[in-house]
């Protein structure tokens, strides 16, 4: 099934509608590598989200970017902020061993900007569902989209929100292209992060409704990698990061 959602996304990759607001002729994205191989991020930072915070946007300052952007299957040790990330990503039972291990590998792109930068449909389809994912390191405020390319259906995440964004949704609501569907959250709304958003391509939701990992195990990688492929297919950015 996987191979038959990446062609047709690949197929209408011209189609698709920007996400953030972004001219290419003068704005300028640049990579953010949140692995342990950043030594300039450290615990004392990622752990105060004030303070992290202000290092997103200081970096963005410097590289004068309108975005820094990344983090699709990146291993990142900042998740050890939340005891979140230490629990199970699903409802299974787990062996003492995968008890043990954290998850760590991020499973969407990362878009880190201002606080309530708009969030745009790249392509039409319906709400599948929302929700305030409240826990400290969550989503926050949570929009899951269904779409169909070529009479294939796929989902698309939105995470870190504005609360007022997910107010007036209902479920089955048409979403047309170019839509404005969201905003970046501020910290008290969006998981206490620095403003951003997590965008995530999903094949099969699983039955999940509001919510979906965004973060799971290495052990579990190539299951999770294969349900949630690149979403720059979509976005198409990595062209123009530096």
């Amino acid at each position: 099934m996987t191979p038959s959602v990446i062609a047709a996304i690949i197929r209408n990759q011209r189609n698709f509608h920007s996400l953030v607001p972004f001219v290419p002729e003068t704005d300028k994205v640049f990579r953010i590598d949140l692995s342990e191989k950043n030594k300039k991020i450290t615990a004392e930072i990622f752990n105060d989200t004030q303070k992290f915070t202000i290092y997103m946007r200081e970096e963005r300052i410097k590289f004068k970017a309108t975005y820094l952007i990344g983090g699709y299957n990146e291993l990142r040790t900042v998740y050890s902020r939340s005891a979140l990330f230490s629990s199970s990503a699903d409802n299974n039972k787990e062996t003492v061993r995968q008890m043990q291990e954290p998850r760590r590998l991020h499973l969407g792109i990362d878009i880190w900007g201002e606080k309530g930068t708009p969030v745009f449909a790249p392509v039409g389809g319906m709400v599948h569902s929302f929700a305030f994912n409240a826990g400290y390191g969550d989503y926050g405020a949570t929009l899951i989209l269904l779409h169909q390319l070529d009479g294939i259906p796929f989902y698309t995440l939105y995470g870190h929100l504005s609360m007022g964004d997910i107010h007036s949704l209902n479920e089955g609501q048409y979403i047309s292209r170019g839509d404005e569907i969201a905003h970046f959250g501020e910290e008290h709304e969006n998981g206490h992060w620095p403003p951003h958003l997590h965008f995530q391509v999903i094949i099969n939701m699983e039955l999940n409704n509001g919510d979906y990992p965004g973060v799971c195990r290495f052990s579990e990688r190539e299951k999770y990698l294969t349900n949630c492929p690149d979403p720059d297919l979509i976005l198409q950015m990595d062209r123009y990061v530096g």
